[in-house]
């Protein structure tokens, strides 16, 4: 009878590295492919995590995320790794002593101008240019047409006609814009 050994043939080294390229690239692929359906989106802003390393008095950036865990602990996750607990009463509490004190960024007021005045636009159906974002000032279009220039400082928000003339200054985006004779835009 006739007799049959088996024997194991080693894979080249080289088909091995390149099936481990070929899988790194997949999982590459497929990750930017989830990234794109699916963005993840960092719940916590840069002013959460001043409050954050405020209140446990660490660098603001080393503050990965936080969440409450049977309503009564506040956990705080590091980027480095680690976790630290505490009680939710008292951290909502420092959160809000902190709140009251921390002053806005540059970037902060701009942001919140910058929701304001969209939604301001958007009443009165116009549009805006590129905007300063030193002196937070940009031009108003209503279909194609230049309405005025619009701007905050510390005045607070004013808007003019024309490139050169006295600011009119009211109180919000929405009233500035009322003052250049822009109707607020009717639904058909």
């Amino acid at each position: 009878m006739p007799y049959t050994t088996h024997t194991q043939q080693a894979i080249p080294t080289s088909s091995r590295d390149e099936q481990a390229t070929a899988q790194a690239e997949l999982y590459t692929h497929l990750e930017t492919q989830a990234e794109a359906v699916a963005p993840t989106q960092d719940p916590l802003t840069a002013r959460d995590r001043r409050i954050i390393g405020e209140i446990i008095e660490v660098q603001p950036e080393t503050v990965r995320t936080i969440w409450i865990e049977g309503g009564i602990t506040v956990w705080v996750q590091f980027v480095q790794g680690g976790r630290l607990p505490f009680d939710r009463n008292w951290f909502a509490k420092r959160v809000a002593e902190v709140k009251a004190t921390l002053p806005e960024t540059p970037l902060e007021r701009n942001e919140r101008l910058s929701d304001e005045l969209e939604k301001a636009c958007a009443v009165f159906g116009l549009y805006y240019g590129e905007i300063n974002w030193v002196s937070f000032s940009t031009k108003l279009f209503q279909n194609g047409h230049f309405v005025g220039f619009v701007g905050c400082n510390q005045e607070g928000w004013y808007t003019r006609p024309r490139q050169y003339g006295v600011n009119r200054v009211a109180g919000s985006a929405k009233d500035v814009i009322a003052l250049l004779g822009v109707r607020a835009a009717v639904a058909a």
